[in-house]
This record gives C-alpha cells, sequence and structure tokens, in this order.
C-alpha cells in the first residue's frame, strides 16, 4: 500500500492496537517474596516465593489478562516461578540484571525499591520485541549435573594448586587422596549424566552427532548440548558470539581502535557457556549438516576457544552478546584440569 491511501493507514493502525492490546508485567524476585507490577496500571501484588505464592500469582495475572511477563534473573531464585508460569500458558521473558539497569539508565530512573524495579521490569517486557521461545524444559535438570561436574574440576584443579605447594609428605598424601576421591566421583557424575541423557531419544542422537566431531570429547560434548540448545540451527558467527569469541568493533570518528572479544565474568545466576565446547562451534545448520561443516583439518585437535581466534578477521560480527558469559582465560584453567582429571 501506498503511504496517505486508505489501506495503509489501517495496516498501520493495526499493528499499533495489536502491540498496545497486549498487557504486560513484570516481577521483582527476592529469596521469599515476588512484587509484580502491571505496565501502565496501577495494579501491585506481593505474593510468596513458593508454589502456594505462585498459584495466587497466576490466577491474579489471569485476571487481568497478562499475557506476557518480564522477570529479572536473580541468583536462581526466579527458577520456579518462571517454569510454573510458563506450564501455566504464560510468555514469560527473563531479563539479564544488566539489561534492566541500561533499561533503568535510559529512561532516567534512579530511585530504586522493589515496586519501582517490578515497574521498571514491566516497561522492559512492553518494549521487547525480539522474543524468543523458552528453552527445553528437559535441559535445566541436566544443567544442574553438569555445572556440579565442573564444579568438581574445579575443586580437583584447586586441590591440586594446594598440593603442589605444599612440602610435608602427609598433607601432601591427604590432598591426593582427595583429588582421587574427587575424580572417581566426577567420572561417576558424567556417567550418569550421560545415561540420564540417553533417556530421550532426540538428545542422545545430538549427543553422538556432536561427540563423532574430530576433536570433541564426551564431556565437551555434554557441554555444547546442555549449555547451547541453538546448536544446528545457528550460523557459524551467531555461535561463536554465544560463545564470547567473536570480535567486536572499538571504533568511532577517525579512531579505529583493535577489534576487541568480549570477555565476561561468570555471575552466580549463571549457567555458564563454558570455553571448552568452543572447538565444536564452526557449524552450519541444520544439526544434520554438524559434522560435514565442522573444520575436518584439525583432526585429533584438542578443542579449544584459541583455535577460532586466528580466524577472527573472518568472522563477522553479531549482536548477540554470550547469553551465559564466563571469562574465556578462567575456562582455559578449567579445561587444564579437566585434561589431567581424564
Amino acid at each position: 500500500m501506498v503511504e496517505g491511501t486508505e489501506g495503509s493507514h489501517h495496516k498501520e493502525g493495526s499493528k499499533k492496537m495489536s502491540k498496545d492490546s497486549t498487557v504486560c508485567a513484570g516481577i521483582d524476585t527476592g529469596k521469599y517474596k515476588l512484587d509484580v507490577v502491571i505496565d501502565a496500571s496501577a495494579d501491585r501484588l506481593q505474593v510468596d516465593n513458593s508454589p502456594e505464592g505462585y498459584r495466587s500469582l497466576s490466577a491474579w495475572l489471569r485476571q487481568r489478562g497478562v499475557e506476557r511477563i518480564g522477570i529479572e534473573a536473580s541468583g536462581g531464585y526466579e527458577q520456579a516461578v518462571v517454569s510454573f508460569l510458563r506450564a501455566d500458558g504464560f510468555v514469560v521473558i527473563v531479563f539479564q540484571p544488566v539489561q534492566v539497569r541500561a533499561y533503568a539508565k535510559f529512561v532516567l530512573q534512579h530511585a530504586k525499591n522493589d515496586n519501582i524495579d517490578a515497574a521498571l521490569i514491566a516497561r522492559c517486557t512492553a518494549a521487547a520485541t525480539d522474543i524468543h521461545e523458552p528453552p527445553d524444559t528437559r535441559l535445566a535438570p541436566l544443567a544442574q549435573r553438569l555445572t556440579m561436574i565442573e564444579q568438581l574440576t574445579q575443586d580437583v584443579a584447586q586441590l591440586k594448586t594446594r598440593r603442589e605447594a605444599c612440602r610435608d609428605q602427609r598433607i601432601r598424601e591427604f590432598w591426593k587422596q582427595e583429588i582421587d576421591r574427587l575424580k572417581r566421583l566426577l567420572q561417576a557424575e558424567l556417567k550418569q549424566l550421560v545415561a540420564a541423557i540417553g533417556e530421550h531419544r532426540d538428545l542422545a542422537t545430538r549427543l553422538d552427532l556432536i561427540a563423532s566431531v574430530d576433536g570433541v570429547g564426551l564431556r565437551t560434548a555434554v557441554a555444547i548440548l546442555v549449555r547451547m540448545p541453538e546448536i544446528g540451527r545457528v550460523t557459524r558467527e551467531q555461535a561463536a558470539a554465544i560463545a564470547g569469541l567473536a570480535p567486536y568493533d572499538d571504533e568511532s570518528g577517525q579512531r579505529r581502535g583493535l577489534r576487541q572479544y568480549q570477555r565476561w565474568a561468570p555471575t552466580i545466576a549463571a549457567e555458564p557457556l563454558r570455553g571448552d565446547i568452543a572447538g565444536g562451534l564452526l557449524l552450519e545448520c541444520p544439526i544434520e549438516s554438524f559434522v560435514q561443516a565442522t573444520d575436518h583439518s584439525r583432526k585429533n585437535s584438542q578443542a579449544r576457544p584459541r583455535r577460532l581466534r586466528p580466524q577472527a578477521p573472518n568472522l563477522c560480527q553479531h549482536s548477540r552478546r554470550p547469553r551465559d558469559p564466563l571469562d574465556v582465560r578462567a575456562s582455559n584453567h578449567i579445561m587444564v584440569a579437566q585434561h589431567e582429571a581424564d
């Protein structure tokens, strides 16, 4: 339609009506309480962060016609209510704290308390335009197991450092026994995790396919499957960006800075996408093309994030930042400990 015609105005009005008719709510999460505010409304609610509170919250939201809900990641305290509301048919967007604070700066919002934060999250939710489908619910319990394996790996590395710094033979022997115990526990947990994945035929098939790539071991394949469900549905550039390995421009006016890798510190709330999976990220979609799209010129090589770095000039930038960031340098130490543990 040409601008100015009746049809063009009718179409534009329909889009505006559709946008304005979506009722959004924001939830500020606490360990014991949930504060809820509906966007552009005086309606407010506070409920317990418990199953009973979730039922009351769901009924309250449905009575007010809420369709979309925003909530800020808060150290895992938000996970139960997010799962409940999604299962109850609501669209739930989980924001990272940095997103909410950036929006507060954008709207010049300086005051902060639970109600104000809930209202701010509601405004963020109403402004959101890129809404992704919720993650596979089967991956959440698998991610918890993988987190335990990653923590055990870190513990082994830490104990090895203590043993190396100690000169008392009795203490060194004690640390050695602890290291051996944790290694056995780590291997047992990994075996149980693989068995749990094997209970789902589609996940087991994907795991076998990822593990068939040269240089990708079982541990790395499990990490890719659990931490990066987009695998097989994203481009090489997007995969590198998600892993935090894509270079970003640093230019302004006449200044031409170096293209940089975004490095992020780990957070308690994050389910980190570990750097040790990056060696298998060079792929094209669909998932069936995973093996063919991987660079086979590095056969029998150890997967490392630095494998991507020599190709940095050929990687396009992507607007998406790492979903679950972890400092790449720290993950390198984790991989070394993992290799020694094997």
